[in-house]
């Protein structure tokens, strides 16, 4: 879906983000950007770099779930960053760089489960036949697995009998009547000694790094363990997965894929920047800001896979920015961000929408999680606009927490219901407004109580 037009972008964002047209449209041309990058003639493919977004809007209106969802609709790597757990080189916390190593991680992890799947089947295959030698051993002087349990005559001797009795074993075990049966497999302890690592900044992988040595220098040790033929083959199954797997493939594909379409989402970002003239803990934040500036510009981050070049990731921070605001962070950084999108604060009409509308609805969570007790919820019209408006309200009284405040609301309004729901007679429930206003009044009128509990 790499080569979606922007409008189709929209549209399926669309689809579970309610309003912030203005934010999915810069997103979209972000995105359609990178394929027009990929299409132009290669020498002139490396100086187009990526025109970076700042997404500025209070809390709980569809900032992170815009750039979770782009890296779902596109199939790009991507990992979410809290810019605040960043510190400047030398003070105790982490490397910014760390933040492209976890991209890298996560990607090589996600090709190698689907590489392991696209072998599926011929590691089955090898499995089976590992099952079938751990059943019916090929040497004289070893016992079957089974101890005679299978009801079949044990012949190792090479013949065609032992040919005929392994046929036999295989179609049992394909029938699925061995599973309950019990045989000793040798599994990999991979279990090492605990190391812990206290290191300065830019120093997180080493306690990762030394585990690796100690398990490539410590001798591999196995133990026994009975379990049932089912699992045993699943056990053997994941471990042939793992050894057809080319790794070496899987890393150059993974810093390849990281390198051209990788997306790092950079938030509270606004956590960052600093007033001029500020003392005390925000310090080091224009030192962070300026370790920040080299990976977003270009750089090459050595992994432990081999070096990662931050060239061409789009980089998309977010902030609220309630004191502080972009010009705020230091000129070379503000530059590498040029796209800014100012997102809408939600109300009363997007709170309805959120409620119904999109494909994971709130609504529809509920109904569905309900649903496994066999009890059917059912929403009316004016139910739906009551949470709106009181959502709206509190939001308007207390902390703007945007959306997420839907989610206290509910979990309040159908407490008992939930609580009740396996005990219940009565397998249909009807919510409406009078319900709404019942179960919420009270707690809405009090600003105190509502504040502490909405």
């Amino acid at each position: 879906m790499s080569d979606l037009k922007p409008s189709e972008i929209v549209k399926e964002l669309d689809a579970y983000i309610i309003g912030q047209e203005k934010a999915k449209r810069s997103v979209a041309i972000a995105l359609r950007n990178r394929w027009r990058r990929r299409q132009v003639p290669e020498e002139l493919r490396d100086e187009i770099a990526p025109k970076n977004i700042i997404l500025i809007g209070p809390t709980g209106v569809g900032k992170t779930e815009i750039a979770r969802r782009l890296s779902r609709l596109t199939d790009s790597p991507f990992t979410k960053v809290e810019a605040s757990k960043f510190t400047e080189v030398g003070y105790v916390g982490r490397d910014v760089e760390s933040m492209v190593r976890d991209l890298v991680e996560v990607t090589i992890n996600l090709l190698k489960i689907r590489e392991q799947e696209a072998v599926r089947i011929k590691a089955m295959q090898i499995a089976e036949e590992r099952m079938l030698d751990l059943l019916l051993p090929k040497s004289e002087g070893r016992p079957s697995a089974l101890g005679g349990e299978s009801g079949l005559e044990v012949v190792s001797n090479g013949s065609d009998e032992g040919s005929s009795t392994r046929n036999k074993l295989r179609q049992m075990l394909r029938a699925g009547k061995l599973d309950n049966r019990f045989v000793d497999l040798d599994v990999s302890d991979r279990s090492l000694p605990m190391v812990e690592i206290f290191s300065n900044a830019g120093m997180e992988e080493m306690g990762i790094n030394m585990r690796d040595m100690l398990g490539n220098l410590l001798p591999k040790r196995t133990k026994r363990r009975k379990v049932k033929v089912i699992e045993a083959l699943e056990t053997m199954a994941q471990e042939e997965a793992q050894n057809l797997v080319d790794m070496d493939k899987v890393i150059k594909e993974a810093i390849e894929k990281v390198e051209q379409s990788g997306i790092i989402f950079l938030d509270e970002i606004d956590k960052i920047a600093g007033k001029d003239g500020s003392q005390g803990p925000q310090v080091s934040r224009e030192g962070v800001q300026r370790d920040l500036l080299p990976i977003v510009e270009g750089s090459t981050v050595n992994t432990k896979y081999g070096p990662v070049k931050s060239d061409h990731i789009l980089f998309m921070a977010a902030g609220a920015f309630h004191t502080v605001k972009p010009s705020d962070l230091i000129p070379e950084l503000q530059g590498r961000f040029p796209i800014r999108v100012e997102l809408n604060a939600l109300g009363r009409e997007e709170f309805s929408r959120i409620l119904r509308e999109p494909k994971n609805a709130l609504l529809l969570q509920y109904c569905e999680l309900l649903k496994t007790e066999g009890v059917t919820l059912k929403f009316s019209e004016d139910a739906i606009e009551a949470i709106a408006r009181i959502a709206e309200e509190v939001n308007a009284r207390t902390d703007n927490i945007g959306a997420r405040r839907l989610h206290t609301l509910m979990e309040k309004l159908l407490e008992d219901i939930l609580f009740e729901g396996p005990d219940l007679t009565e397998k249909r429930i009807d919510i409406d407004a009078v319900y709404v206003q019942t179960k919420l009044a009270a707690i809405t009128a009090d600003e105190d109580l509502s504040r502490y509990i909405l």
